[in-house]
């Protein structure tokens, strides 16, 4: 939690904070020495993956049946906050959790055992495929085609900005099996990605931030895909599981900016009060306490929100309104408090070298996927 605040997680509890302890271990020690070779590669490679896997940290909101932890959102939430507020954007579970939480919720029987398994032992890194060149948030407009011919589909189109893209081992394709009918035309297949004929990772994409993070164009060339790899075996529900997922997708989102927010402060505290200027620490200035009050305040509410949202996703009670909301508001803050931190760090915060200066780039991204904050606001507003 913030540094100097005492705050008393409403949600945590002793064996969550075990959990924790295990995570913190995992990213000191295995993550965080890796980091910076990872910014220059563009990912954080497979064996990382698999290592969590190990530690049971991959799917554990997701019931042992299916080779999960069996665990709830908040042991999801403590690995995503404990990676924001260290900076680190590499190993992005969130979206692979995503991913085995459309198979699990909207999977058939045989779906569920077949892949869940191998994506919480990390043999398998989850993707979805959503966004193509002409179509971000408008869905509708996605152009890539599934037409069924006997028992196999074939699937043609390309997908950009893929999270996860490079290292995936498993693709949820959102396509369009009825080109004609809309959103109810529209389907999720399931493609294994090794050894699939016709299917090509592009470049990894050159972005100003999240540089550990593998996001790449994917292309669909005369993909040969059964039918029994139609996510939940019927056509003309992929918009459906789409919208049934937002809240637990954009509370990911938020726990993601709150945690960053939170390092953000941390580091700030620390680097402000071992910094001198004029003979005495920056912290002494009147302009940095005030500074920093403000700053400490905006996270402390956020913080209440986000666990009150978490509190409630637990309970089955988050509906997409509230996790827009989260979704929105955080993100917006976070671009906001990390700037203020930024600038105590004067010339040090604009270097690569320092955690705050990238968490400033990395920030940027926050307020575009997951549905941008203009969408986001769109939804919010309709319920008004």
């Amino acid at each position: 939690m913030v540094q100097n605040a005492p705050y008393q997680c409403p949600w945590a509890t002793e064996e969550i904070e075990m959990f924790r302890a295990m995570v913190c271990r995992f990213l000191d020690t295995e993550m965080q020495p890796g980091d910076e070779q990872a910014r220059k590669q563009g990912h954080v490679g497979r064996a990382l993956w698999r290592r969590a896997g190990e530690l049971s940290l991959l799917c554990s909101d997701i019931p042992e049946q299916y080779g999960g932890a069996g665990g709830d959102f908040r042991h999801e939430a403590v690995c995503f906050e404990e990676m924001a507020r260290r900076g680190l954007t590499g190993f992005n579970s969130g979206v692979h959790s995503i991913v085995a939480h459309y198979i699990l919720n909207h999977g058939t029987d045989a779906q569920k055992d077949i892949y869940l398994p191998r994506m919480a032992r990390g043999e398998m890194v989850g993707a979805i495929a959503m966004t193509e060149p002409g179509a971000g948030s408008d869905l509708q407009g996605v152009r890539t085609t599934a037409r069924l011919n006997g028992e196999h589909y074939r699937v043609n189109g390309a997908k950009t900005f893929i999270s996860n893209g490079y290292l995936a081992g498993l693709v949820l394709v959102v396509c369009k099996t009825d080109p004609a009918a809309g959103a109810k035309g529209t389907s999720i297949l399931i493609a294994e990605t090794e050894n699939l004929e016709g299917y090509r990772v592009g470049r990894l994409l050159d972005k100003i931030g999240m540089k550990a993070q593998d996001t790449a164009e994917l292309f669909f060339d005369d993909v040969t895909l059964h039918r029994d790899q139609l996510l939940g075996g019927e056509e003309g529900q992929g918009f459906y599981q789409l919208m049934g997922d937002l809240p637990y997708e954009r509370l990911i989102v938020s726990v993601n900016a709150v945690g960053a927010m939170e390092g953000a402060f941390a580091a700030t505290l620390d680097y402000v009060k071992e910094r001198n200027a004029f003979g005495r620490p920056v912290f002494e200035f009147q302009n940095t306490r005030f500074k920093l009050a403000e700053i400490a305040t905006q996270v402390r509410v956020a913080r209440t929100y986000l666990d009150r949202c978490i509190q409630d996703l637990v309970a089955g009670e988050l509906d997409t309104v509230a996790a827009s909301m989260a979704k929105m508001w955080t993100t917006d803050l976070q671009g906001k408090i990390i700037d203020e931190c930024l600038q105590l760090f004067g010339g040090y915060g604009y270097m690569n070298e320092y955690m705050i200066g990238r968490m400033y780039v990395d920030a940027r991204v926050q307020r575009i996927y997951g549905g941008t904050n203009e969408i986001m606001k769109e939804v919010v507003a309709r319920s008004l």
